[in-house]
Protein backbone atom coordinates (compact mmCIF):
# COMPACT_ATOMS: atom_id res chain seq x y z
CA UNK A 1 0.00 0.00 0.00
CA UNK A 2 2.00 3.45 -1.15
CA UNK A 3 0.78 6.16 1.48
CA UNK A 4 0.24 9.75 0.24
CA UNK A 5 3.02 12.83 1.52
CA UNK A 6 2.17 15.00 3.53
CA UNK A 7 3.99 17.92 5.12
CA UNK A 8 4.84 18.39 8.81
CA UNK A 9 4.25 22.01 8.29
CA UNK A 10 0.55 21.63 8.13
CA UNK A 11 0.46 21.79 4.17
CA UNK A 12 -2.20 19.85 1.96
CA UNK A 13 -0.07 17.56 -0.55
CA UNK A 14 -2.18 18.91 -2.63
CA UNK A 15 -0.05 22.17 -2.19
CA UNK A 16 3.46 21.05 -1.82
CA UNK A 17 5.23 21.55 -5.87
CA UNK A 18 7.58 18.18 -5.68
CA UNK A 19 5.02 15.59 -5.91
CA UNK A 20 2.50 13.72 -8.58
CA UNK A 21 -0.85 14.94 -8.14
CA UNK A 22 -2.27 12.07 -6.59
CA UNK A 23 0.81 12.83 -3.81
CA UNK A 24 1.79 9.52 -3.28
CA UNK A 25 5.24 9.76 -5.69
CA UNK A 26 8.53 12.79 -4.86
CA UNK A 27 8.51 14.31 -8.90
CA UNK A 28 10.63 17.33 -10.68
CA UNK A 29 8.44 20.21 -11.30
CA UNK A 30 6.90 20.55 -14.97
CA UNK A 31 8.38 24.25 -15.99
CA UNK A 32 7.89 23.87 -19.70
CA UNK A 33 4.80 26.37 -19.52
CA UNK A 34 6.30 28.99 -17.52
CA UNK A 35 8.14 32.12 -18.74
CA UNK A 36 12.21 32.80 -18.09
CA UNK A 37 12.67 35.76 -15.96
CA UNK A 38 15.77 37.24 -13.97
CA UNK A 39 16.22 35.21 -11.38
CA UNK A 40 19.15 35.93 -8.39
CA UNK A 41 19.60 34.52 -5.11
CA UNK A 42 21.99 35.20 -1.83
CA UNK A 43 23.23 32.71 0.66
CA UNK A 44 25.15 33.04 3.44
CA UNK A 45 27.11 30.81 6.03
CA UNK A 46 29.51 31.53 8.65
CA UNK A 47 32.45 29.00 9.72
CA UNK A 48 33.30 29.97 13.66
CA UNK A 49 36.64 28.70 14.43
CA UNK A 50 38.34 28.74 18.16
CA UNK A 51 40.21 32.35 18.22
CA UNK A 52 43.96 30.27 18.08
CA UNK A 53 42.64 28.86 15.04
CA UNK A 54 41.90 32.01 13.27
CA UNK A 55 45.02 33.83 14.70
CA UNK A 56 46.88 30.65 13.40
CA UNK A 57 45.83 31.15 9.62
CA UNK A 58 46.16 35.02 9.72
CA UNK A 59 49.51 34.58 9.92
CA UNK A 60 50.19 33.50 6.36
CA UNK A 61 49.24 36.91 4.99
CA UNK A 62 47.12 40.19 5.82
CA UNK A 63 43.06 38.56 7.36
CA UNK A 64 41.40 40.46 4.56
CA UNK A 65 42.83 39.05 2.26
CA UNK A 66 43.18 35.66 0.19
CA UNK A 67 46.33 35.15 1.81
CA UNK A 68 44.87 33.22 4.52
CA UNK A 69 46.49 29.90 4.47
CA UNK A 70 46.62 26.21 6.08
CA UNK A 71 48.80 23.62 5.90
CA UNK A 72 46.34 22.74 2.47
CA UNK A 73 47.09 26.31 0.52
CA UNK A 74 45.19 29.42 0.16
CA UNK A 75 42.29 29.33 1.91
CA UNK A 76 39.75 32.08 0.93
CA UNK A 77 40.61 31.48 -3.00
CA UNK A 78 40.14 27.54 -2.58
CA UNK A 79 36.85 28.23 -0.97
CA UNK A 80 35.88 30.81 -3.82
CA UNK A 81 36.55 28.04 -6.17
CA UNK A 82 34.98 25.60 -4.41
CA UNK A 83 31.59 27.18 -3.56
CA UNK A 84 31.28 28.19 -7.45
CA UNK A 85 32.00 24.58 -8.41
CA UNK A 86 29.43 23.26 -5.71
CA UNK A 87 26.62 25.88 -7.05
CA UNK A 88 27.05 24.42 -10.63
CA UNK A 89 26.49 20.98 -8.89
CA UNK A 90 23.50 21.32 -7.41
CA UNK A 91 21.23 19.76 -9.78
CA UNK A 92 23.68 16.84 -9.68
CA UNK A 93 23.42 16.65 -5.85
CA UNK A 94 19.65 17.59 -5.04
CA UNK A 95 17.52 15.13 -7.19
CA UNK A 96 14.51 18.18 -7.55
CA UNK A 97 16.41 20.86 -9.08
CA UNK A 98 16.63 21.79 -12.36
CA UNK A 99 20.10 21.76 -14.25
CA UNK A 100 20.68 25.58 -14.81
CA UNK A 101 23.40 27.71 -16.86
CA UNK A 102 24.10 30.81 -14.50
CA UNK A 103 24.93 34.24 -16.00
CA UNK A 104 26.76 34.99 -12.95
CA UNK A 105 28.08 33.48 -9.42
CA UNK A 106 29.81 35.46 -7.06
CA UNK A 107 31.40 33.78 -3.58
CA UNK A 108 32.74 36.02 -1.08
CA UNK A 109 34.80 35.55 2.06
CA UNK A 110 34.92 38.17 4.77
CA UNK A 111 36.71 37.58 8.05
CA UNK A 112 35.02 38.47 10.94
CA UNK A 113 37.26 38.85 14.18
CA UNK A 114 37.90 37.24 16.25
CA UNK A 115 36.66 34.13 15.24
CA UNK A 116 34.40 33.59 12.44
CA UNK A 117 34.49 33.69 8.45
CA UNK A 118 31.27 35.30 6.59
CA UNK A 119 30.49 33.56 3.38
CA UNK A 120 28.25 34.97 0.86
CA UNK A 121 27.07 33.31 -2.40
CA UNK A 122 25.34 34.93 -5.06
CA UNK A 123 23.67 33.50 -8.38
CA UNK A 124 21.95 35.04 -11.02
CA UNK A 125 19.97 33.57 -14.00
CA UNK A 126 17.28 34.11 -16.88
CA UNK A 127 15.39 30.81 -16.30
CA UNK A 128 12.10 29.42 -15.51
CA UNK A 129 13.25 28.61 -12.13
CA UNK A 130 14.75 30.34 -9.10
CA UNK A 131 18.59 29.46 -7.90
CA UNK A 132 17.74 29.56 -4.00
CA UNK A 133 19.45 25.69 -3.94
CA UNK A 134 22.61 26.60 -5.75
CA UNK A 135 23.24 29.68 -3.98
CA UNK A 136 22.57 27.34 -0.64
CA UNK A 137 25.08 24.79 -1.76
CA UNK A 138 27.58 27.46 -3.40
CA UNK A 139 27.55 28.80 0.27
CA UNK A 140 27.67 25.83 1.90
CA UNK A 141 30.15 24.06 -0.23
CA UNK A 142 32.22 27.11 0.17
CA UNK A 143 31.57 26.44 4.29
CA UNK A 144 32.85 22.57 3.86
CA UNK A 145 35.82 23.90 2.06
CA UNK A 146 37.16 26.29 4.54
CA UNK A 147 36.84 23.71 7.39
CA UNK A 148 38.79 20.90 4.93
CA UNK A 149 41.50 22.89 4.77
CA UNK A 150 41.65 24.27 8.75
CA UNK A 151 40.41 20.39 10.35
CA UNK A 152 44.19 19.92 11.29
CA UNK A 153 44.41 22.76 13.32
CA UNK A 154 40.84 21.82 15.33
CA UNK A 155 37.99 19.91 15.05
CA UNK A 156 35.85 22.45 17.11
CA UNK A 157 34.96 24.50 13.60
CA UNK A 158 31.32 24.91 13.81
CA UNK A 159 29.55 25.75 10.31
CA UNK A 160 26.20 27.64 11.43
CA UNK A 161 23.53 29.91 9.51
CA UNK A 162 23.31 28.62 5.86
CA UNK A 163 20.28 30.58 5.04
CA UNK A 164 18.78 32.33 1.98
CA UNK A 165 19.12 36.37 2.54
CA UNK A 166 17.83 37.16 -0.25
CA UNK A 167 15.82 35.93 -3.48
CA UNK A 168 14.43 38.17 -6.75
CA UNK A 169 12.29 36.72 -9.31
CA UNK A 170 9.73 34.00 -9.67
CA UNK A 171 6.34 33.81 -7.85
CA UNK A 172 8.14 36.11 -4.80
CA UNK A 173 10.87 38.15 -3.72
CA UNK A 174 12.78 37.18 -0.41
CA UNK A 175 14.93 40.60 1.26
CA UNK A 176 16.77 40.69 4.43
CA UNK A 177 15.30 36.77 5.60
CA UNK A 178 17.55 37.13 8.57
CA UNK A 179 17.51 34.11 11.07
CA UNK A 180 17.27 35.25 15.01
CA UNK A 181 19.07 32.99 17.43
CA UNK A 182 17.22 31.32 20.31
CA UNK A 183 18.97 30.84 23.46
CA UNK A 184 19.02 27.94 23.96
CA UNK A 185 19.09 26.18 20.46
Amino acid sequence: MTRALSSTSGVPWNQLTHVNKEGTTPCMVDVSSKTATRRSATARSTVRFPPAVLAAIQQGGDAKTSLLSSSKGPIITTAVIAGILGAKQTSALLPFCHPLSFENCHVRLDVREPDAIDIECQVQVTHKTGVEMEALTGASVAALCVYDMCKALSHEIVIEQTRLVHKTGGKRDVEAFEVRMIDGL
